[in-house]
């Protein structure tokens, strides 16, 4: 009989798969060469959070999630978001201690939608998660939505309400939002910068660098989208302590992808050769116990 702890081993690597197989499967879905194709349904877009998956499937041992492939953050981030969280550290914990009603609601709207919870954090470099702050732009709310793309989203703004103003309101539509900007880039960091700059400024960085990775393309965003997206990366290291997808340029998340396929499909042939010797163990202890019978 197997030991428990092979057992284990065996539920944490066939689990892993399942969840690695639907990430490959909409990966292959959502990319084409260098365009973003459209799903059939945009609410089955699949943008997990890689590393955390190891940490829910059920098993997984220390060593295991030691070993495996982690998120790192991009070096030309690095300084940056040290000195933002030590700097604005005080400030941060002070909205991180009042945030749990407005990112229960976030979370449960993002994850209707199938997207990242960590895109909540945008709301915090927006408007500190102030529902009813109002920007000298217009912009208002904790999502800090201009009127037009507001209106655009469904949100109804009159004389006597805007519903702006409501978290779950604004966030459906700031998701929405969001959305339709991933359909656009196909990369979160892209998403921030043209959630801040709008996405003619972003393409047109596109156009004069020849690039669509964040990092190469900067030098030719206006200096506060730069900061937005680096602003936010350091808001989601805060209140997170590492990564996600949305920290990551599109390459980076794709080589974060096969990283991980490769560390799944070499423990899972690691337990197929445990399998294999266990079993012709259990093979020659069956023929030593006939033959010492007879």
């Amino acid at each position: 009989m197997l030991n428990r702890n092979f057992i284990k081993k065996g539920i944490f690597i066939n689990g892993l798969l399942i969840v690695m197989a639907i990430i490959t499967t909409s990966a292959t879905r959502l990319y084409s060469g260098s365009r973003v194709l459209s799903a059939s349904n945009d609410t089955a877009l699949q943008w997990l959070k890689f590393d955390s998956v190891m940490l829910e499937i059920s098993g997984a041992t220390g060593e295991e999630l030691t070993n495996a492939p982690s998120i790192e953050l991009n070096h030309q981030a690095e300084e940056f978001v040290t000195d933002y969280i030590e700097r604005n550290n005080r400030e941060l914990q002070k909205i991180k201690d009042r945030s749990e009603p407005c990112f229960t609601v976030m979370d449960d709207v993002f994850a209707e939608r199938n997207m990242p919870r960590e895109l909540k954090y945008l709301a915090v470099i927006e408007s500190h998660l102030k529902p009813e702050i109002v920007s000298k732009a217009g912009a208002v709310g904790a999502w800090q939505l201009m009127p037009v793309t507001a209106r655009h989203f469904s949100l109804k703004i009159t004389s006597k309400y805007d519903e702006r103003t409501n978290v779950r309101k604004s966030t459906v539509a700031a998701a929405k939002y969001l959305a339709y900007l991933h359909k656009i880039f196909g990369d979160w960091l892209l998403v921030i910068a043209s959630y801040n700059s709008g996405p003619g400024k972003v393409l047109s960085a596109i156009k004069k660098s020849g690039s669509r990775d964040f990092w190469k393309l900067q030098q030719y965003l206006p200096k506060e989208t730069r900061m937005h997206v680096k602003k936010f990366i350091s808001t989601h290291y805060f209140f997170e302590g590492e990564g996600s997808i949305t920290t990551l340029t599109r390459a980076e998340a794709d080589a974060y992808r096969k990283q991980m396929t490769d560390y799944v499909a070499g423990q899972n042939k690691r337990l197929e050769d445990l399998q294999q010797i266990r079993a012709e163990e259990n093979i020659n202890d069956s023929t030593g116990t006939i033959a010492g019978n007879q």
